[in-house]
């Protein structure tokens, strides 16, 4: 495996590549934007969710002010104001899908470009995930 190959596909490029997606996408609320959460903490957190291997939205809400994860929110995942487990779900539950699946797709589609996805083949050659 080459370094070009670790860097651009890194944990850390990974996410910054979907941060960059998240953050575009427009914000469902109609309120004012003075003294609020941005939409790109709400889906950047959700994902660190998983990233940080909390197996419910109540324990990354208790772990949210651990400083370790405090740090790793705001320095890998790019989230300056954690919401809390309520306020995250909420949110989220107004996200439209369609408008998270292309931030997926490039990064599979880069991931497969770079031969990535061929220690994922399984049985004649076929890959265990598609993006179709």
């Amino acid at each position: 495996m080459s370094t070009s190959f670790r860097k651009h596909l890194g944990i850390p490029s990974l996410i910054k590549a979907v941060y960059h997606h998240f953050s575009k996408i427009p914000d469902p609320r109609q309120f004012s934007k003075d003294g609020f959460i941005p939409l790109s903490d709400h889906l950047m957190s959700g994902l660190a969710v998983f990233g940080l291997k909390c197996p419910s939205l109540l324990d990354y809400d208790r772990k949210r002010q651990d400083q370790a994860t405090e740090h790793n929110l705001r320095d890998l995942y790019h989230v300056t104001t954690p919401p809390s487990d309520t306020y995250l779900r909420e949110l989220l539950d107004e996200v439209d899908p369609d408008t998270i699946r292309p931030a997926f797709k490039k990064l599979f589609a880069s991931f497969q470009r770079e031969k990535g996805v061929e220690q994922f083949e399984y049985l004649d050659g076929h890959v265990l995930i598609s993006v179709d």
